[in-house]
């Protein structure tokens, strides 16, 4: 209560320093660096809502330095980080030169230390480079089908247990763009309150009815079912045509699991069909790094839509839809992401192709599977020693995604800025990508650092 109290207090104090420094502006005694319309263009529509600015103007430019760090390495256990020297704390971009600073990567998705730039996976990638070059410039459909893509796909499906899946070339469209044609008008999609913006987006252009159901609460989505299953469609109250439950394996700002035996459990009993989103979970989790459904030793073909991205665990690029074979046949001609985009860059295939055998053993090593075990470990010391510290951490103690808390909004920067003089570098998150007073440092756990 003590801390919640605080971090009002301190929004409120910055809410009216903020005001008070937008009136100084709107006289011209302070500059403003924000970008406005001209005097002639204000009495049109605004391009700019200085309202939904307010944040933007007060807080976030004053801690930018903290985010869009480029890295001038490979992301690995250490990488080189690239600080902008400035002297206007970033309210422009006009930098004065850059500090090359070598940190301990406790920041990047790269969870079983595949983005590398030796090894199997980069000597395959630069093998399949000089035969096929590094982009398809077609589609799938056209003449862009490569022999790399069909290997690429069988692969997915045997790693997943299921009978077919496709590769798209970007994890945001997997779900922006086939939301929208496994479900439409007449059918309802039950989602998670903190499910990712591209599920929320593919919700949204799909045309169907959204209802919101509370975090990882099974009473909240069982009544939502029962509810859609007694009364259907608004008005009409006709039966919906389908039921799509959309949740993720781990939830990428929380680090919590999803209780997916209760879910497979509820989707049965209502007749609804599942969409599991497995970004942050394939790789990262079970005992054999088959993502959330090996973590809980469930059936694969009771998850009616797996997808998940090939940007973390295998240090590519790209997503996944995997399942039946209908389903993918369907989706081939359907989905936007299918016909109209670009093929996926043959090396970037081929990472996939070499770190999904080398988790299945088919590379005659036991490599991936020592990775798997290393990241639980790392997992499990991590979120303990901090735990040990006092700290306030979110999700599940297997997640290797960790939140810790940090909620006052001054501590944001000061945060990041105190860990750099540490050599650690480390992300902060706050609004709008968390409650306004749920400002967090999320550490991501790699499978690259050891836990000794």
């Amino acid at each position: 209560m003590m801390v919640a109290v605080l971090t009002y207090m301190s929004y409120g104090i910055l809410t009216i320093f903020g005001y008070v420094r937008d009136f100084l502006r709107h006289w011209k005694i302070e500059r403003c660096h924000i970008a406005s319309e001209k005097e002639e263009q204000k009495d049109f529509v605004p391009l700019y809502q200085d309202f939904e600015n307010f944040y933007t103007r007060n807080i976030y430019m004053r801690i930018r330095d903290n985010w869009n760090r480029p890295i001038c390495s490979v992301p690995g256990a250490k990488m080189d980080l690239m600080e902008r020297a400035t002297y206007d704390y970033n309210w422009t971009f006009e930098y004065t030169g850059w500090v090359v600073q070598d940190v301990i990567n406790l920041g990047s998705y790269n969870y079983l230390g595949f983005a590398e730039n030796t090894g199997p996976c980069a000597d395959s990638a630069a093998e399949v480079t000089m035969k096929y070059g590094v982009g398809v410039a077609s589609t799938r459909q056209e003449i862009g089908n490569l022999d790399r893509h069909e290997e690429m796909e069988k692969q997915v499906a045997r790693f997943l247990g299921v009978e077919s899946a496709m590769a798209f070339g970007m994890g945001f469209a997997t779900n922006s763009m086939n939301i929208p044609a496994l479900v439409g008008k007449g059918c309802l999609i039950l989602s998670d309150e903190l499910n990712h913006a591209s599920l929320v987006l593919g919700a949204r252009l799909s045309g169907s009815t959204i209802r919101v159901f509370k975090h990882n609460n099974m009473q909240s989505l069982e009544k939502l079912l029962r509810e859609a299953v007694v009364h259907g469609q608004p008005r009409t109250h006709r039966p919906w045509k389908k039921i799509l439950i959309v949740v993720e394996g781990i939830y990428s700002m929380e680090g919590s699991i999803v209780r997916l035996p209760e879910v497979i459990a509820l989707k049965k009993r209502y007749r609804a069909y599942l969409y599991l989103d497995e970004a942050h979970s394939i790789g990262a989790l079970g005992p054999r790094g088959r993502g959330v459904v090996d973590y809980f030793g469930l059936d694969p073909c009771d998850v009616d839509v797996m997808m998940g991205t090939f940007t973390k665990s295998f240090g590519a690029a790209g997503g996944y839809i995997a399942g039946k074979r209908e389903l993918i046949e369907y989706l081939r001609s359907h989905s936007h992401s299918a016909v109209y985009a670009t093929s996926m860059s043959p090396p970037v295939v081929e990472q996939i192709i070499t770190s999904m055998k080398c988790i299945m053993g088919e590379d005659g090593t036991t490599i991936g599977s020592e990775r798997v075990q290393q990241l639980a470990e790392n997992t499990v010391y991590f979120r303990k020693r901090l735990r040990e510290m006092g700290f306030i951490i979110y999700g599940n103690n297997d997640s290797p995604v960790v939140p810790m808390m940090l909620y006052m909004p001054a501590k944001i920067a000061a945060f990041a800025r105190e860990m750099l003089k540490r050599n650690i570098g480390v992300v902060v998150v706050g609004f709008p990508a968390t409650p306004i007073i749920e400002s967090r440092a999320r550490f991501c756990i790699s499978a690259g650092e050891r836990s000794g």
